[in-house]
């Protein structure tokens, strides 16, 4: 089944216009299409042409009297014929308007077509709620766990990239934003415990395990996200998920709650934890968004399991998203124990925004 082709030709013109004109000059180049044309005409607000195809194309043609006219069509020829034959109509309605308003034309816009229904998916929002297409060409894997659907889709320029009910997680040029949620490099994992609380994609236990760390514990719900990583994403984990369990790490197949609590009650400390399980939440209704009380939960916990001089790593979110970070830094000064906290802007390439990341530590206790 072919996609849907959207293509869009906007005008802002310098002045109001006389509708029923712009209407009389288009009118033939849709008419020599063989296209049924159905005109409404609102008095103060302007004329909706529809123009439709005996194969189910249409156009739309909304002319404003304010001096706004737009252009959209939808088409379901995939083939480059039908490709140049809609972009034939536009450049044609294009060179009208241009000889119609000569100057008087401030913006003309053209936007890349929007492909809909497609097999391949190209088009994530940013978290702050822009459409980004990307350069996908292929799904690579896409499957649904008890938990989520897992996706991994190949970027020309990224590489594979992991999206997690519908978010982009990281892609296999994503090295900085590994890098960032470990500090940036300036820790010494040397022989230290570390406690990693998602991280299914092993970019970050990857990356420690390198460092010599005494023994790293990675909390992992879903397991089929480790599955479709160390088979798809091996730029970013190596051979680090191929066993559960290697020299200096363990990988736990289990929900972090539960093991936060019973690490808490055995009285187990870690130098670092780090927190890769959700990014700051868009909401800013804290009392209403369960997804805010998760994180408060697992900060507390994560608090309890942390040496005094430890410290824990977390992603924020974009940089945008100013409301939710602010509220997010409230949320530290209602732990059980009084925290600091420092933040960094990266660019991380996927999610072609920058990204904020946290460190957080206990205030030092008076002696």
């Amino acid at each position: 089944m072919a996609a849907a082709r959207h293509s869009t030709l906007d005008f802002l013109l310098g002045a109001t216009v006389d509708c029923n004109a712009v209407l009389k000059a288009l009118q033939p180049i849709f008419q020599e299409q063989g296209m049924t044309e159905t005109v409404h005409n609102w008095e103060d607000h302007g004329y909706l042409a529809t123009y439709i195809k005996k194969n189910g194309s249409f156009a739309n043609l909304r002319i404003h009297p304010h001096g706004l006219v737009l252009v959209d069509l939808q088409s379901y020829n995939d083939h480059m014929k039908g490709r140049e034959e809609v972009d034939q109509l536009l450049n044609e309605v294009e060179e009208r308007m241009k000889e119609l308003f000569h100057g008087n034309i401030k913006r003309v816009k053209r936007l890349p077509a929007i492909l809909r229904g497609g097999v391949i998916d190209r088009y994530w929002p940013t978290a702050d709620g822009r459409l980004v297409e990307y350069d996908i060409d292929e799904v690579v894997y896409d499957e649904d766990s008890p938990f989520q659907n897992i996706k991994i889709l190949h970027s020309k320029q990224f590489g594979n990239i992991l999206i997690l009910s519908g978010d982009v997680n990281l892609a296999e040029s994503d090295l900085a934003y590994t890098q960032a949620i470990m500090g940036s490099g300036k820790e010494d994992y040397a022989g230290k415990e570390v406690l990693i609380l998602g991280g299914g994609d092993g970019g970050i236990l990857y990356e420690i395990v390198k460092l010599k760390p005494k023994m790293v514990t990675m909390v992992e719900i879903d397991q089929m996200v480790i599955d479709g990583c160390k088979k798809y994403m091996r730029k970013t984990c190596g051979d680090v998920l191929d066993n559960l369990k290697g020299e200096c790490y363990q990988v736990l197949i289990e929900d972090c709650i539960p093991v936060l609590k019973r690490y808490a009650k055995e009285g187990r400390m870690f130098d670092y934890v780090i927190n890769d399980l959700t990014a700051v939440p868009i909401s800013t209704s804290p009392e209403e968004d369960s997804t805010w009380e998760f994180l408060r939960l697992i900060l507390d916990l994560s608090m309890k399991v942390l040496k005094q001089d430890g410290k824990y790593f977390t992603q924020g979110n974009c940089i945008n998203l100013t409301d939710a970070l602010t509220l997010y830094e409230e949320q530290l000064g209602r732990l059980y124990c009084p925290v600091e906290f420092s933040k960094e802007t990266v660019c991380v390439p996927s999610y072609m925004e920058l990204w904020v990341f946290y460190t957080i530590w206990k205030k030092p206790t008076d002696i």
